[in-house]
């Protein structure tokens, strides 16, 4: 602070970013190409800096002790960076600009949502131990996992959550009581890494334009969100609910040179942290496989877990992390192969989007050596086809059911598919069986943005309607999906909104949608308590039957394929009825728009087919939660158009 006099020393070149050495605060920071750097301190809010002084070089590494600095985050930081500004070759110096230091845990940022004013600094604070109350990690096994994909301000920024944090990590633990209900036992945050929510006139309301990979939003706390997201997690662990962190380290805030920020790495190091060409669709593409990037990819890693207690990542856009320096994918990329075999990240659940936005698809393919699970976007692709009735499908559907063996068979389990109807990106549950077309125009760019081919069905009327029937098939279709997502092999990811049917008014790419559109409408969950009641019921199924969460693929001694006679399944080019049994279920789905009259097969010895799920029938007879207490059912059945059927023998 202005009138206090610091000493200054060599400092160390390791760790990177800030650290405590015997009295010193020792600043590091990693430049290849620099000609100089130097460290700026500024009083909190400051304009201008108060101490600004050169680094020691060691190598690529640039490093500066300093003596004297209170450690209770009163003062920020950035660093100053002269080198060649040569766009030819990638270097893009500007000594004029303050830069954030790439591994600031805490930033000087607002904790205000949607304020304008920008300029990100690290803060030099050392926050006390949190006390984690000796809560361990849940360590759910993969198998067991039902994911629920949320946004940490869409779920309770709604008065209607009645939040006593709304929009804000403490806030989630208001809703634990409705995970519990609902089954789940793994969150899955939308990301949380810093960003800019203002970066852009429509609000970047997602989060996927990280500015630090290490500092939790601001704007999701009140005070401190280093301690606010550590109680989160401990409170959740304390449910045996598990946290996954959707983590982007494919590109960053910083845009495409020229016409993005420079916040950070670009002014650091552009040709080394970032590639030529743009494989993301956001300006930039991180070089990921570059030794030093993805070391500070790890490093970050290790932070969230060893640090944060974090359970899991999904990385965004994962095909872009495996592409070389001039941007061809690599069989055996180096940041995948190292996340892989780290030590630290054995026990940690690792889940690919395995692709990204210039072509590259990955899905069964992401080099995983045994240890990726992937989002399966055939799964979601599939079962949508099937279920509003398009033929050819009938096959297909039938494999992705069985865990999808024909993309993970060979080296991995059932449990590496992520099976996912919806996700944040695309048409929410109501929208699927709502809409035919997306409706993007409240997104300012004239309804270009957002996927053209979505494979929904409106059930004969685009958008709202008060017609009985439309509705009712509406919410048919609806459980449709829902229990052949609960009854697949794999692990069932399921959208936050979706257990009371949360529409878009088929806007299906709300990045930028701060509003009704994204949040959680509480009350609205009260008025689907039916659609609720089965969604809830169907993920405990789920739950109560180990045989759906089988460790392996199926084997014809497993599984018995039925069509309308036993042990004559249909695999035509126009067959829309598939069924099966197997562990005392049987399962069937009828996506034709004729009723389907079927024989069900012989139960096991001494048992009777019993009568848990007609997706067709009114509330509460679409699920039992005692069968057995119900007549047993005759041979046959005769199942409604659209419709899923499952028995279970007692």
């Amino acid at each position: 602070m202005r009138g206090m006099t610091y000493t200054t020393e060599k400092g160390s070149p390791l760790p990177l970013g800030i650290s405590k050495r015997a009295g010193e605060v020792n600043f590091s920071l990693f430049s290849e190409h620099a000609t100089e750097v130097r460290l700026c301190l500024f009083s909190l809010g400051a304009e201008t800096p108060f101490f600004e002084a050169p680094l020691f070089q060691t190598g690529f590494l640039w490093h500066l002790g300093v003596h004297g600095l209170p450690e209770e985050g009163q003062i920020e930081y950035g660093y100053r960076v002269e080198g060649p500004n040569d766009p030819q070759k990638r270097q893009l110096y500007d000594a004029s600009k303050v830069l954030l230091d790439p591994y600031a845990k805490e930033m000087n940022t607002l904790h205000i949502w949607g304020k304008e004013e920008y300029s990100p600094r690290g803060k030099v604070a050392f926050p006390p131990p949190f006390d984690w109350e000796n809560t361990l990690p849940p360590r759910i096994a993969m198998e067991n996992l039902v994911i629920y994909e949320m946004h940490v301000r869409g779920l309770t920024i709604d008065p209607s959550s009645l939040s006593a944090h709304p929009g804000m990590f403490l806030g989630i633990l208001d809703k634990i009581p409705h995970f519990l209900k609902l089954g789940i036992n793994a969150i899955e945050l939308m990301p949380i890494h810093e960003f800019n929510e203002s970066e852009s006139p429509q609000k970047n309301y997602w989060g996927y334009s990280t500015v630090n990979f290490f500092s939790p939003m601001n704007r999701y706390a009140k005070a401190s969100a280093l301690q606010e997201f550590k109680t989160m997690v401990r409170e959740l662990h304390k449910h045996k609910i598990e946290v996954f962190l959707d983590v982007v380290y494919n590109h960053t805030a910083e845009g495409a040179p020229g016409k993005g920020p420079t916040y950070s790495l670009r002014g650091i190091d552009n040709q080394v942290y970032y590639l030529e060409k743009d494989f993301s669709g956001c300006g930039n593409t991180m070089n990921a496989n570059h030794p030093v990037a993805a070391r500070m990819i790890i490093d970050s890693l290790h932070y969230w877990v060893k640090e944060m207690h974090v359970d899991g990542f999904r990385f965004d856009l994962a095909s872009a992390l495996t592409r070389d320096e001039q941007g061809q994918p690599l069989r055996e990329p180096p940041l995948i192969e190292a996340i892989t075999y780290d030590p630290t990240l054995c026990d940690v659940k690792l889940i690919a989007e395995a692709w990204d936005a210039h072509g590259l698809y990955q899905v069964g393919s992401f080099p995983a050596w045994g240890r990726w699970a992937e989002w399966n976007g055939k799964y979601r692709d599939v079962v949508r086809r099937f279920i509003k009735g398009t033929d050819g499908q009938v096959g297909e559907f039938a494999r992705v059911l069985c865990g999808s063996e024909d993309l993970y068979g060979e080296t991995r389990d059932p449990y590496h598919s992520i099976n996912f109807i919806t996700a944040h990106d695309g048409f929410t549950l109501r929208d699927l069986v709502s809409y035919q077309e997306k409706h993007n125009e409240a997104n300012g760019e004239e309804n270009r943005d957002g996927a053209n081919n979505n494979e929904s069905w409106n059930c004969g009327v685009e958008g709202e309607t008060h017609n009985h029937q439309i509705v009712q098939l509406r919410e048919q279709q609806m459980r449709n999906f829902h229990a052949a997502l609960m009854i697949s092999l794999g692990i069932p990811m399921i959208l936050m909104g979706d257990e009371y049917g949360h529409t878009r008014g088929g806007n299906n790419n709300t990045w930028c949608q701060d509003n009704a559109l994204n949040w959680f409408l509480w009350k609205e969950l009260d008025r689907a308590s039916a659609f609720f009641r089965f969604y809830t019921l169907m993920i405990a199924f789920r739950h109560r039957h180990a045989a759906l969460r089988r460790t392996t693929f199926y084997t014809l001694k497993d599984i018995a394929w039925h069509g309308h006679e036993p042990l004559q399944p249909n695999w035509g080019p126009e067959s829309r009825f598939i069924a099966f049994s197997h562990d005392n279920l049987y399962i069937a789905f009828n996506a034709h728009f004729d009723k389907a009259p079927l024989h069900l097969p012989h139960p096991p010895p001494h048992k009777k087919w019993y009568r848990v799920v007609d997706t067709a029938l009114k509330p509460p007879e679409d699920i039992l939660e005692e069968p057995a207490l119900h007549a047993p059912l005759k041979h046959t059945y005769n199942m409604a158009p659209h419709s899923a059927f499952i028995a279970e023998a007692y």
